[in-house]
């Protein structure tokens, strides 16, 4: 080899790696959604030494999302692959962890592991799934959720006797309850949710409740003789407005005692380390849309009611209670983020333990006091952090399990913005711009709804809202009146007003954007599911100041919508049922007004949903067909309602990258260039 072409090599190497060095940041692609991983459930071992936790990632070939279990140390070193399933917790000396896989003969079943051999055993061979692990104190059974079916006859007959080798078609379904239609959000149509025990290591559940209505997850008390759980107080509480009870069960008579007796809601019963007190979250019934649950505590037999977070106008959940017994930890939302709060048994007002732009959920508590949770920021996906509860904003990230995906990208920058809208409310919301964002350039823009319609928007990253934005779009996404994370007032200023003043919510902030000199205004684009659907097909109706809509399973006609959802918002939207005063209902119905729509408008929904069923998408689409505006009806194969949901809560991964295609190549078709 020539001196001359070592030169030759050495020069183009030297080229090669300056323009490595050099290389733009890639954008955000479509395609990185399938790479993209989730995490949930972490769980800290007694000793805090070890932490347990799910990965969920995409089967690209069977399109279907998996399930694995990753066991690292504490401080995030060893972090290795476990075993498939979910759900893990830890058995009280931390030596095994009891969790939900696929098993035989079918469907998820209960496992147990030892941490120090790797020995399991299947503990379940059931017929229906099983849901929330519970040890009890001294490790020898495990008490979990399973599906039984209803023991009761709506109407009793006789068949004739069947031929010899007759093949006759199905018994019908005979239905005597609202709630009778699963859609993948809860509802079963199959039985309710009951409480049993299985020995440590295994045999037969012994079933602990019964009852045609659902239990929620059992709370062992730490001297092992009872559980405490939440459950409805008959059938159809869950749909209308009705509630749940605290209970405390015996488990060794069956015993079954009513620990409050609301008119309303009391559920999310956490025991105290001492056994001495519960604490539970709590609202009252009222001809209020939204209510804040309140934070109570009270003696283990049920006496002494009392509340913690009165001067607190924020939803607690995720109750923990302290090592020494003296309050409760718990998460709240504020603001589009999400928080750690202590409210003390005795002492002053609940305070938040946390701050800054970010979305924290605790998960459990070590003896020791180091905590594990997940957290999300607007550039960071979820990932598990651990903290001590003496220092908890001392967050130690130990994941990052989409940093090798998200390598050598640029995201968009996230600005938080807050404007004026009527009635004195100030809104919040948040853009995301296109990487290499040039403020001297116009953008279209995305206004992007929440469904809810009381729900919030959070801080954490938006996989989604970055990936149109990493296509040269605007995304603007707010918090309207009605949004949770804003107090009472806020919530409930829907209150037999939706759609309403949240539409000048939207556009106010539509409009504030505008005022910062970005925005294509040739170029304004709405789309939103659910709640969102219903207010970007009222948006429609009601202005043609955008090039084009998407609404995502919406409702459209309030009165047809009470005949057939399996939901019960209709319920809270209106003072009265739709037979008794329809006036309200048709005067909210965004397809009252699509005689004024001009706006090509595409329509998506997923062929089960159940909660939003397509016959209301089918309703606007042939309303928009017969006055010619241009639309289309996209019908997501095998969905139920949460298929554009994040984290994902659809059946099939493709189903979202469907979605997100046909939305913007919507918007794409109407852009003005």
């Amino acid at each position: 080899m020539t001196r001359k072409f070592l030169l030759v090599v050495s020069f183009l190497a030297c080229v090669g790696a300056s323009a490595a060095q050099n290389a733009k940041p890639e954008r955000l692609t479509l395609d990185t959604l399938l790479d993209w991983e989730y995490v949930a459930g972490p769980q800290i071992s007694p000793d805090g030494a070890n932490i347990i936790y799910t990965r969920r990632w995409t089967d690209k070939i069977n399109d279907r999302f998996e399930s694995e279990l990753w066991l690292m140390n504490a401080d995030g070193s060893r972090n290795r692959f476990l075993t498939k399933g979910g759900g893990a917790v830890w058995s009280p000396d931390g030596k095994r962890i009891a969790y939900i896989a696929p098993g035989q003969p079918s469907g998820a079943q209960i496992f147990t592991r030892w941490l120090d051999t790797g020995d399991t055993s299947q503990l379940t061979h059931t017929e229906r799934g099983v849901a929330n692990l519970e040890w009890s104190p001294d490790g020898k059974q495990i008490a979990f959720n399973m599906l039984v079916p209803s023991k009761t006859v709506a109407l009793k007959i006789q068949l004739p006797p069947r031929p010899d080798g007759a093949k006759w078609t199905e018994a019908p379904k005979v239905i005597d309850r609202l709630n009778y239609r699963s859609d993948g959000a809860g509802y079963n149509p199959e039985g309710f949710s009951h409480i049993f025990v299985i020995p440590d290591t295994g045999g037969t559940p012994r079933q602990l409740t019964d009852g045609d209505f659902n239990h929620a997850a059992p709370n062992f008390t730490p001297d092992g003789q009872a559980v405490i759980f939440s459950a409805v107080r008959k059938p159809d509480a869950e749909y209308l407005r009705g509630g749940s009870e605290i209970y405390a069960l015996n488990i060794k008579t069956g015993d079954i005692k009513a620990l409050t007796d609301r008119d309303g809601t009391d559920a999310g019963p956490a025991v105290s380390r001492d056994g001495r007190f519960i604490a539970y979250t709590g609202n009252d019934n009222n001809n209020n849309t939204y209510n804040i649950t309140r934070l109570y505590v009270m003696n283990l037999d049920g006496t002494g009611k009392r509340e913690l977070t009165s001067n607190l106008d924020r939803d607690p959940t995720g109750l923990i209670w302290a090592q020494d017994n003296s309050g409760v930890y718990f998460t709240a939302e504020d603001k589009g983020a999400n928080q750690l709060y202590f409210a003390a048994l005795n002492g002053p007002a609940p305070k938040p333990l946390t701050s800054g732009n970010q979305q924290l959920f605790t998960a459990n508590v070590s003896n020791t006091g180091r905590a594990v949770a997940t957290l999300s920021a607007p550039q960071e996906p979820g990932d598990v952090v651990t903290f001590t509860l003496d220092n908890p904003s001392a967050l130690r990230k130990l994941t990052d399990v989409n940093g090798d995906v998200l390598a050598g990208r640029k995201l968009g920058a996230v600005e938080e913005i807050w404007y004026d809208s009527v009635g004195g409310f100030k809104v919040q919301g948040w853009l995301v711009k296109p990487p290499d964002f040039d403020p001297a350039k116009k953008y279209p823009l995305i206004l992007y709804i929440h469904g809810g319609p009381h729900s919030m928007y959070g801080v954490g990253m938006n996989f989604e809202f970055q990936q149109h934005a990493a296509e040269g779009y605007l995304v603007l996404y707010t918090n309207p009146r009605g949004s949770t994370g804003y107090g009472q007032a806020f919530g409930n200023a829907i209150n037999n007003n939706y759609p309403g003043q949240d539409y000048d919510d939207l556009m106010n902030g539509v409009d504030a954007v505008i005022k910062k000199g970005s925005v294509d205004e040739r170029n304004l684009f709405v789309c939103g599911g659910s709640g969102g659907g219903v207010l970007t097909s009222w948006i429609v109706g009601h202005t043609d100041r955008f090039a084009a809509a998407v609404a995502m399973k919406p409702v459209i006609n309030w009165y047809s919508f009470v005949g057939t959802t399996d939901g019960a918002s209709w319920y809270y939207n209106f003072a009265k049922l739709p037979w008794d005063d329809p006036s309200e209902h048709l005067r909210r119905s965004p397809i009252t007004y699509v005689g004024k729509v001009k706006t090509p408008t595409m329509l998506m929904t997923g062929e089960l949903d159940l909660r939003t069923p397509m016959e209301e998408t089918e309703q606007y689409y042939r309303a928009l067909k017969l006055r010619k505006v241009d639309t289309l009806m996209v019908r997501v194969a095998d969905e139920y309602h949460p298929f554009n949901a994040s984290p994902p809560a659809l059946r099939h991964p493709s189903s979202r990258l469907y979605q997100i295609l046909y939305l913007r190549g919507w918007f794409e078709k109407y852009r003005k260039k």
